[in-house]
């Protein structure tokens, strides 16, 4: 029974609380039984509420359910943010060892948002050190392991999200993007991780005006789930102005469609302009002869724009954002030494920018933008892998050669996702299933700026003739 319920959708387990089938109570014991059986394995929640807090928590859910009282769209639901949003009274880290003890006096709007939605909030998932690479480790907790194969990277910088998501040890789960860190980790553990358009999901940054090349998102194990979570996280705010849009979405009756006819523009490997590990172009093309089957029109075509101007201007504008963030810290030699060296490196790299280079960056952002519109014209999708290579070793911090190519840093193996990202585009992660070693990858479904829900309706289509997410990881794995 255990089991079973576990391996429910979020929305199962909140309909099922609501007609009293089970109680939060009930729930909230099923997930730390479970947490506390296959966290330890993989280390993905690394801040935990002592379970009598959690059960309390739940029971107030019970109580409010039972006199009547107004319920949000995830009444009695556990959930674990992940530790780069502030979360009150809980600690939140950065996965640095500069707020190893911190514990803010607030939530961050989204958190905020998930409470007022009725979520349980009981712990935080893994990252990177500032969310900064695709591989979830840090000084603090260590590493996350692969949910399949326990050898092998999570990913990042969600990792710990994607793995306790994986593992049905939480039914929703949040994460962030900005080089990837939804769609790598999804793609590393066999479930979902959406992108959307920024300025969907506001945040309150130093910066109101500019949007950021990170978004926050969802990840779920079902479309249907991920567009529930993203309801709750979407929406302007008075504080940030160019979020959108002023009434919140909701997808939930929109979901199915018939995607016969719609045209997809398959970009592979950016005519050999990156370098991808062997066996995942193929899964790939798997997966898009599926949805040929369900009517879609699928081309293989080319970006049109050198892959290496989108490089240059994302990770120009990358590094000024990481060396503003860390400024204060760079300047202090007990704090910069604290870093791990790929956050000194990207900093140093920002640090050396001119407000020329700047512009020039952003300049060439806008010409990326353009062009991609155009594409859109010829094509509803494109399509790329969401990774470059298959998960690797745990005790590697970042690939350094694909097909014996060098990668330039530490973030140049991911360079697949930077399209979506300096384009703004909406990026939906979908599973395409595993190797002959049993890795799990995925691609990504790019979509036109604001076209979340002709991505989700693509996604769903595709979950529901492929199902790949049922197939669930046994706890203790220990090879693929």
């Amino acid at each position: 029974m255990t089991r079973d319920l576990l391996n429910s959708s979020a929305r199962d387990l909140l309909l099922a609380i609501r007609a009293k089938t089970f109680s939060a109570v009930d729930l909230m014991r099923l997930t730390y039984a479970r947490i506390n059986k296959v966290n330890p394995l993989v280390n993905a929640i690394i801040t935990l509420l002592p379970e009598d807090r959690a059960l309390a928590m739940a029971r107030r859910a019970d109580e409010e359910l039972a006199a009547g009282q107004p319920c949000g769209p995830l009444h009695g639901l556990p959930f674990a943010v992940k530790d780069l949003e502030e979360t009150a009274g809980l600690r939140t880290t950065y996965g640095s060892l500069l707020y190893k003890d911190h514990i803010p006096e607030s939530d961050s709007l989204m958190v905020a948002r998930l409470r007022a939605a009725g979520a349980l909030i009981i712990g935080k998932t893994n990252v990177p050190e500032f969310g900064f690479g695709s591989q979830t480790y840090n000084e603090i907790f260590g590493p996350t392991r692969n949910a399949y194969c326990h050898a092998l990277t999570a990913g990042g910088s969600s990792g710990g999200a994607a793995v306790a998501l994986a593992t049905r040890m939480l039914a929703l789960a949040d994460g962030s993007d900005h080089g990837g860190s939804l769609r790598n980790p999804a793609a590393f553990n066999n479930i979902f991780g959406f992108r959307p358009t920024p300025g969907l999901i506001p945040s309150l940054s130093g910066d109101a005006f500019t949007l950021s090349l990170s978004t926050l998102g969802p990840m779920a194990r079902n479309i249907p789930d991920l567009a529930l979570l993203l309801s709750v996280q979407a929406g302007a705010d008075k504080a940030v102005p160019v979020s959108w849009p002023e009434g919140g979405l909701t997808f939930s009756n929109q979901l199915r469609a018939n995607i016969s006819g719609r045209r997809i523009g398959w970009l592979g490997d950016l005519a050999g302009q990156l370098q991808v590990e062997p066996g995942i172009l193929a899964l790939c093309e798997a997966a898009l002869a599926t949805l040929a089957t369900l009517g879609a029109k699928i081309e293989e075509t080319e970006l049109g724009f050198a892959q290496e101007r989108i490089w240059r201007s994302w990770s120009g504008l990358r590094a000024w954002g990481i060396a503003h963030k860390l400024d204060t810290v760079m300047r202090n030699p007990h704090q910069r030494d604290v870093l791990k060296p790929e956050a000194q490196w990207e900093a140093e790299q920002g640090l050396r920018l001119s407000a020329l280079d700047v512009a020039h960056f952003i300049d060439e952002r806008t010409a990326w933008f353009r062009h991609a519109l155009n594409l859109f014209e010829h094509y509803d999708y494109l399509v790329l892998p969401a990774a470059q290579v298959f998960p690797f070793p745990a005790q590697t911090h970042w690939p350094h050669t694909i097909n014996g190519v060098a990668m330039d840093s530490y973030h140049r193996w991911m360079e697949v996702v930077t399209p979506a990202t300096l384009g703004g585009l909406p990026a939906l992660s979908v599973p395409v299933g595993f190797d002959e070693q049993g890795r799990p990858m995925g691609m990504q479904l790019i979509g036109k700026p604001r076209g979340e829900l002709e991505l989700l309706q693509l996604a769903m289509a595709y979950d529901e003739a492929t199902g790949w997410t049922r197939h669930a990881p046994c706890a203790g794995s220990s090879t693929p």
